[in-house]
């Protein structure tokens, strides 16, 4: 397998070209602080979306408990960086294990619902986390866990959510990914075939909780302050609408409406009396003209066929 060819090396050329243009800029002071909140977020946005849509658009399970995984993510690594007081990245590993765990934990009970079903099953356990979080003074209960050190900054958040590109995109391409498109596309078809229904939907889970566990541990190590109610029903909402406005099944599309609606997010903060109004009028207008989102289930081409990231198994 020939990983290191010519478009690999001018991708992997171009991604640290552009980690090194944000970082002079930042130092130059062109990048304020407003602007780099603002990377953050929509590297953190990215993170989340991306793992969502290896459960809801490539396997097609609809959960609404993300954010809860993102909760669990960061106040685990709240706890271990400023009650601990270990290293960031003992921090990172502790808020994706975690909440990877919680994934399987949600996933287990899960496997006989589909569509409707498991929605209202996943928002119950975010809200059960969301409780569980307001009760416990050890966290902060609903005042919040406050003092995180914050440790997050562009280079973590840049090469965390190309790690989770990485990865997820490296999933989808291969056996195991073309076999969660088989249960999208038809369960029973897939159960037939030999396909390990029940295996599989329990490893989505398990890797999207995963990833939004880092996308946590960056909230929480940015902010320095993290309460329940910023991850309740709304976040994981706001995750879901990410995901199907970029589109169902496509990563491209994840990463694209993240920085999108972000920017929207940003244009629209300086007629906050009528923000959300033109922020649902672009969602609605994008649904009824593009319902299956910007980019549908198009991916882009970012490696060679031949090697690197999908060389093991092909391309669509």
């Amino acid at each position: 397998m020939k990983i290191l060819n010519k478009k690999n090396i001018l991708s992997i050329l171009a991604i640290l070209i552009v980690y090194a243009i944000v970082e002079l800029l930042t130092h130059l002071g062109v990048i304020d602080s407003y602007i780099q909140l603002n990377l953050i977020l929509i590297g953190i946005n990215i993170i989340l979306a991306v793992s969502l849509n290896l459960i809801t658009g490539f396997t097609g399970q609809f959960s609404l408990g993300h954010a809860a995984f993102m909760s669990i993510g960061a106040y685990t690594s709240g706890i271990v960086t400023a009650k601990l007081g270990l290293p960031f990245i003992v921090g990172i590993i502790a808020a994706a294990v975690v909440a990877s765990i919680a994934g399987i934990i949600i996933g287990i009970p899960t496997l006989r619902l589909r569509g409707d079903y498991l929605a209202i099953a996943t928002l119950g356990f975010g809200e059960i986390v969301k409780i569980i979080a307001i009760n416990n003074d050890y966290i902060g209960g609903a005042v919040g866990l406050n003092d995180i050190p914050q440790y997050t900054n562009w280079t973590w958040t840049y090469f965390l959510v190309v790690l989770t590109v990485f990865i997820i995109y490296n999933f989808i391409k291969s056996y195991h990914g073309r076999a969660c498109i088989a249960i999208r596309e038809d369960e029973i078809a897939a159960e037939a075939m030999g396909v390990n229904t029940t295996y599989y939907k329990i490893l989505v889970f398990t890797i999207g909780a995963f990833f939004a566990g880092i996308a946590g541990a960056l909230y929480a190590n940015y902010f320095s302050f993290i309460k329940p109610d910023s991850f309740g029903f709304m976040k994981s909402v706001d995750i879901l609408v990410i995901v199907v406005f970029g589109g169902l099944g496509s990563i491209s599309g994840s990463i694209i409406g993240a920085i999108a609606l972000s920017l929207i997010s940003v244009f629209l903060q300086n007629i906050p009396e009528l923000r959300m109004v033109i922020y649902a009028v672009i969602l609605f207008l994008i649904m009824v003209y593009r319902p299956q989102g910007i980019m549908g289930n198009v991916e882009l081409k970012l490696f060679n066929k031949k090697g690197g990231l999908n060389g093991y198994a092909g391309s669509k």
